[in-house]
């Protein structure tokens, strides 16, 4: 029989805590009654809501203890704080498994797919461990720690941040053996006085507690690329680049999208590569390089990489394409509608500018974010790339949207609105069999409400069988 993550002796020991109630063991290790499993330690965090509040909530859904800072309905481990608590117990799992090799990833954008993907890669070498969903922050991190079982070989941790000062406690919790920085871009600029040198700066934070030795993956195509390597070599760092130079570690070479996929041809230290991926935006030619040198890092083989990169599929928002079947015919949507900046908009419309199609290409647009000052300049700078696409015809979102709406040329204005739910039923009803559509757009701009409305035109939706 299997270990369990944590007993409760444990569990005191490594946060300073006593035991209230009976000895317990836990599985796993959850902040949310939603997701709560069978056997999960919860951890009472403070916040909008006290955490303690939703103990006997948690305990009906099957957890079988908690970590709280006063006393609880059943078992629990009694703690001054809960989030420093949670952070010692991700410290301890950390150290009890000095085997692991870690990998972190962050960037301006890509963090969360890239992160994935090494996931894909590791879980093909052996007995992995990753976050899930954007666990990036000052809880998601050290959550991600403490869930880490003491047999891990690899595990890979993503880090996010909004201001300076945030990724370096996070990059020593995580002690990373090796890191990747995806891009630096015009993104969260507006909490940097500085603006996108800050930011630069910001993630440059990661090698903050990269072990001795240990490997940065840096993107040689970024303007900020010799200020992150010099940074990387300050923390004593070996320095990998990825990008399209002929000089970078993982030189891309070609990136050709096809429905549904792309071919890759590059080169690993010299070695011509050709393979094929279930993606179809340019971004993803940098992104692979990244994840490569990555999984080479974290000592896994270059036959399991390219498996794992080959079978690896779109993250829902995150690029995924459906086929939506109309009266007339099908149309394609693209679902880039989680997130959105500068940089990730200009690749996205490069990619479907490369798609062949027999319709229409169509772009459903909702507000940037978090851009600053700039924000209007850098929204009407999207309708070069747009043109340079050959987009026909533009739907957007919102009051920064309006700015790229005034400087469209009339030909490819398709419709604008308020807000994302206004704008679904003006591109529902304007999209035909045939079409490429592509929807993108910032999470807090409701661009995922489009995405669905676009989906649920699906005539099979009814259908059963």
């Amino acid at each position: 029989m299997s270990k369990p993550l944590w007993t409760s002796d444990e569990i005191a020991a490594a946060t300073g805590g006593a035991l209230s109630g009976p000895a317990f063991a836990v599985g796993g290790v959850s902040i949310d009654t939603r997701s709560i499993e069978t056997g999960d330690l919860f951890v009472a965090l403070a916040g909008a809501r006290d955490g303690h509040e939703f103990v006997p909530q948690a305990l009906a859904a099957g957890a079988a203890a908690s970590l709280a800072s006063r006393r609880v309905e059943g078992a629990s481990v009694l703690v001054d704080d809960t989030l420093t608590a949670l952070e010692k117990l991700g410290e301890a799992a950390r150290e009890r498994a000095p085997q692991a090799r870690r990998g972190a990833v962050t960037g301006s954008v890509g963090k969360t797919s890239v992160t994935q993907a090494i996931r894909a890669g590791l879980e093909r070498a052996g007995r992995a461990h990753s976050s899930v969903k954007s666990y990036n922050n000052h809880i998601g991190v050290p959550l991600t720690l403490a869930r880490m079982p003491r047999d891990t070989e690899r595990a890979i941790f993503e880090i996010g941040m909004n201001h300076a000062d945030e990724i370096t406690p996070l990059s020593r919790f995580v002690r990373p053996h090796a890191v990747a920085i995806t891009t630096v871009g015009p993104v969260h600029v507006e909490n940097f006085p500085d603006g996108e040198v800050g930011v630069a700066r910001a993630k440059a934070e990661i090698f903050a507690g990269i072990e001795p030795g240990g490997v940065a993956v840096l993107n040689a195509d970024n303007k900020w690329f010799e200020l992150l390597a010099e940074e990387a070599h300050k923390a004593g760092a070996t320095v990998r680049s990825f990008g399209t130079g002929k000089d970078c570690d993982a030189q891309l070479v070609d990136f050709a999208p096809e429905p549904g996929r792309a071919v890759i041809k590059a080169r690993l230290h010299g070695k011509a590569l050709d393979f094929p991926i279930l993606q179809t935006g340019f971004h993803w030619g940098p992104n692979s390089m990244a994840v490569l040198l990555m999984l080479e890092a974290l000592d896994v083989g270059l036959d399991d990489s390219l498996a794992a990169l080959g079978a690896f599929e779109p993250l829902a928002g995150r690029g995924a394409e459906k086929l939506v079947k109309l009266a007339g015919g099908l149309f394609t949507l693209i679902d880039e509608s989680y997130n959105a900046n500068p940089i990730s908009m200009g690749a996205a419309f490069a990619s479907l500018g490369a798609r062949k199609t027999g319709g229409r290409r169509i772009v459903a647009l909702t507000d940037m974010l978090e851009l600053g000052a700039e924000a209007p300049a850098f929204h009407a700078g999207l309708a070069g790339p747009l043109e340079a696409a050959g987009v026909d015809l533009v739907f957007a979102a919102g009051p920064l949207m309006k700015s790229l709406w005034d400087a469209l040329p009339p030909t490819r204005r398709g419709g604008y609105a308020e807000s994302a739910a206004e704008l679904a039923p003006l591109i529902s009803a304007a999209v035909g069999p045939g079409d490429l559509v592509m929807v993108k757009g910032s999470n807090g701009s409701r661009a995922g409400a489009v995405a669905a409305a676009l989906s649920a035109l699906d005539v099979r939706s009814g259908e059963t069988g």
